[in-house]
């Protein structure tokens, strides 16, 4: 019987998939769900003994809900390319699916960040990321997904490493792509006009957010350029925003 199926969202990710894949090699199945990568990702992936299926969707929450469908397992874990299971967290989770009599269905991990190799943010997050295959209903949100679960959820011990922000190239790259999304959204939902004032608000929300809420001042040099560039990307998705609303008067 296969007790978890770990399920693995990739594109382009051949210099992490390999560290990714081996932190999840105490699962029975591993899934890979690629969106037409053109690196060696597939290749890396299938040589070390995941499932590759290529499917391509608008949105996270579709490719997660496409893994859900495909995983023979009885628990389904979700993970990221750059994403790495702790062996503390590991146990947890090997104990946990183990246990008997519990009403618990779904685990949330603490993922700890690092910023530019290993800067540790002083943040750590708590996400849902391991379900009961029968309690999970569904994953919702075309940017920042949610899981839609039929039953009670805890927490495991152990860490979520998660090694975002490598570099300025690949932030700016994923800020350009992913601003474009997320402006849409807004433009959809009838945001209020863009106007001067609103663009140092949302900026400063973001700094303020980053640097004071969450403690990035603790991480020195790097807290200060991680939360400089939050405000930076909420710079270019508002831009993007007023550059829609502008096109769509001309019409």
């Amino acid at each position: 019987m296969i007790q978890v199926s770990a399920i693995l969202l990739t594109k382009n990710g051949e210099d992490l998939i390999a560290d990714c894949l081996d932190s999840v090699s105490f699962c029975d199945e591993i899934l890979v769900v690629d969106d037409k990568s053109t690196d060696r990702t597939v290749d890396i992936a299938t040589h070390l003994g995941a499932k590759v299926i290529s499917y391509d969707a608008p949105s996270f929450a579709e490719k997660r809900n496409f893994g859900l469908k495909k995983a023979k397992g009885k628990w389904v874990l979700y993970i990221d390319v750059d994403e790495r299971i702790s062996p503390e967290l590991q146990s947890s989770i090997k104990q946990k699916i183990e246990q008997k009599g519990t009403d618990i269905v779904a685990y949330r991990f603490q993922r700890k960040n690092f910023y530019f190799g290993n800067h540790e943010w002083p943040t750590i997050e708590h996400l849902p990321r391991l379900f009961l295959k029968s309690a999970l209903q569904e994953w919702y949100g075309d940017v920042h997904e949610t899981p839609i679960v039929r039953g009670e959820t805890s927490d495991l011990d152990g860490y979520l490493l998660h090694y975002t922000h490598r570099d300025l190239t690949s932030m700016v790259a994923k800020t350009i792509m992913w601003s474009e999304v997320e402006a849409r959204l807004r433009f959809n939902a009838n945001h209020p006009r863009m106007s001067w004032w609103r663009f140092p608000r949302v900026m400063v929300t973001a700094f303020v957010d980053s640097y004071i809420k969450q403690k990035g001042y603790k991480a020195g040099t790097t807290g200060l350029i991680e939360s400089m560039y939050q405000a930076f990307s909420m710079f270019i998705t508002y831009a993007r925003l007023w550059e829609m609303q502008q096109n769509s008067t001309k019409k």
